[in-house]
């Protein structure tokens, strides 16, 4: 109770709490972890985290306080990591960037489990961050969504391509709300490059 407390109180004070992807009514229902395996970076509640120890494609995994409800213990999930403050958090005119989405994940334990993403099946692949040295920090968003029971899953066309320019402007919550996705857990942090200096334009 007190982490999800700490969650939704960080993402309160970072205005992403509610927005168009995260609903007022959110309540976690697990437990989301971040994992950068090369600088053993864990982000949570919005901790900094710098262009160079986010290179490599982050371990997500997911722990539950009860055991999963037996309605669930069949579900699928979609994962997806976006920043709404691009190119940066004073003009975000090509908010969301998508930066990976993963769909058809089974989760079928009430335990923590080792990168839930290789499971699923990937349909925009890790694009690390990279916000320049002059910008304020962005807020990165990592999201896992139950998929609705018995609808349509997601497929590489509804998100769109995997290009550069073509992750701009992603339209999530559109997404969200024509599939049916139910968010259950939400992990954050704030970006910034390698010589950004401390106290300048944070949140």
């Amino acid at each position: 109770m007190a982490a999800n407390n700490a969650l939704l109180d960080s993402l309160r004070s970072a205005n992403l709490l509610p927005s168009a992807i995260i609903p007022d009514t959110f309540t976690p229902t697990l437990h989301l972890d971040v994992k950068f395996p090369s600088s053993g970076l864990t982000p949570e509640h919005g901790s900094l985290a710098r262009v160079s120890q986010v290179k490599e494609q982050p371990a997500i995994s997911v722990s539950f306080s009860s055991p999963l409800p037996t309605s669930s213990a069949a579900a699928t999930y979609t994962f997806m990591m976006i920043d709404p403050d691009a190119p940066t958090p004073d003009d975000p005119k090509f908010g969301y960037w998508r930066h990976w989405v993963v769909a058809s994940i089974p989760i079928a334990s009430s335990s923590g489990e080792d990168d839930i993403t290789a499971r699923g099946t990937t349909l925009t692949s890790y694009l690390a961050p990279g916000p320049k040295d002059e910008s304020g920090p962005h807020r990165y968003l990592f999201l896992l969504f139950e998929e609705k029971a018995g609808g349509e899953g997601l497929e590489r066309a509804d998100v769109g391509g995997e290009e550069f320019v073509e992750r701009r402007s992603f339209r999530a919550e559109e997404l969200v709300a024509r599939k049916g996705l139910e968010l259950v857990g939400v992990q954050w942090m704030r970006g910034v490059g390698d010589g950004w200096k401390e106290g300048r334009d944070e949140l």
